[in-house]
């Protein structure tokens, strides 16, 4: 069990488990072949939720975790990590199963995810079940997934803070408003915004009530911006010797670097720092949360950083 740091706060984080198979391929896209050989095939959990709930845990905050399964192989191996971990993981199983991703992964890190949701749009969490876990909570961290909507009310009437991550969100596919307009800090990826992206940021804080909103990109570092206003903050991707092997779980470990340096009440290019060493660490590793990375480990990383 990781033990909790002084004054951490009690944590939930929100769907997001499953099982990725990962296939190390030649290269993306892949070559119009009947076949192609490939490294072997690994199965790790993984998803979302996963990744945020097992790196807060690792940094020393009191961190639980939510979400449905299946009663299947899957769910088993997701049980083993986590009694392996110290994760307190509450979770209902459902028929449908445990999802899963296959990600192709190219030799320079980048992926292509085939993510089978396989949970039915019509599943909702009982009340009597994630109530309680709100109610114990200081900050909840919700994954996009449709019965996570149903807990801004409540998260809202007892006053909890709320993050979450809209991945590639389009800035106009209207599945994700709820979680741009509703939560507290909002992060995403700028993969899919090109040059709205500062719009796009600008519009979450403009129709929602997020005190600030960080976008990753990628090479390109990442970008915050507050209802302070004035340009956006810039902070490069930051260097830490580490060979680059797979990108999944980056913009998750940057999410845990950034909530990380924010329980703490650091500066927000602080918070962006530990957010880019947390992501460039997690490229170092096959997988997702494969790697642990302690509170101790990321301060020396980002001392680094700073003196570099």
């Amino acid at each position: 069990m990781v033990a909790a740091a002084p004054e951490s706060p009690a944590v939930l984080v929100v769907g997001g488990v499953g099982i990725d198979t990962i296939v190390r391929v030649p290269s993306l896209p892949l070559a119009a072949a009947d076949s192609i050989h490939v490294g072997p095939v690994c199965d790790y959990v993984a998803h979302t939720g996963n990744g945020v709930a097992l790196g807060l845990l690792a940094l020393g905050h009191s961190t639980r975790f939510l979400d449905f399964i299946g009663v299947d192989p899957q769910a088993e191996l997701i049980h083993a990590r986590y009694r392996e971990r110290g994760l307190d993981f509450r979770y209902l199983e459902h028929a449908s199963g445990t999802r899963r991703s296959v990600n192709l992964v190219s030799p320079d890190g980048r992926r292509l995810s085939l993510y089978d949701g396989r949970h039915p749009d019509t599943l909702r969490m009982p009340r009597t079940t994630y109530l309680p876990l709100l109610e114990a909570a200081r900050h909840v961290h919700l994954s996009i997934m449709p019965w996570a909507r149903e807990l801004f009310d409540d998260c809202q009437a007892l006053g909890v803070r709320v993050s979450t991550d809209l991945h590639d969100w389009d800035g106009e596919n209207d599945y994700y408003h709820d979680f741009a307009h509703r939560s507290d800090l909002v992060f995403l990826s700028a993969a899919a915004l090109g040059e709205r992206r500062e719009w796009v940021m600008q519009s979450i804080l403009a129709h929602g009530r997020a005190q600030l909103v960080v976008a990753t990109d990628g090479a390109r570092g990442s970008y915050l911006l507050t209802r302070a206003g004035g340009p956006a903050r810039h902070m490069p991707c930051v260097e830490l010797g580490l060979p680059i092997v797979d990108c999944n779980g980056a913009g998750d470990a940057f999410t845990c670097g950034f909530l990380h340096g924010y329980f703490q009440d650091l500066g927000h290019d602080e918070c962006m720092r530990l957010g880019a060493v947390a992501g460039a660490y997690a490229c170092a590793s096959h997988g997702t949360a494969e790697q642990i990375l302690t509170a101790d480990m990321l301060a020396a990383f980002a001392q680094a950083a700073r003196t570099s």
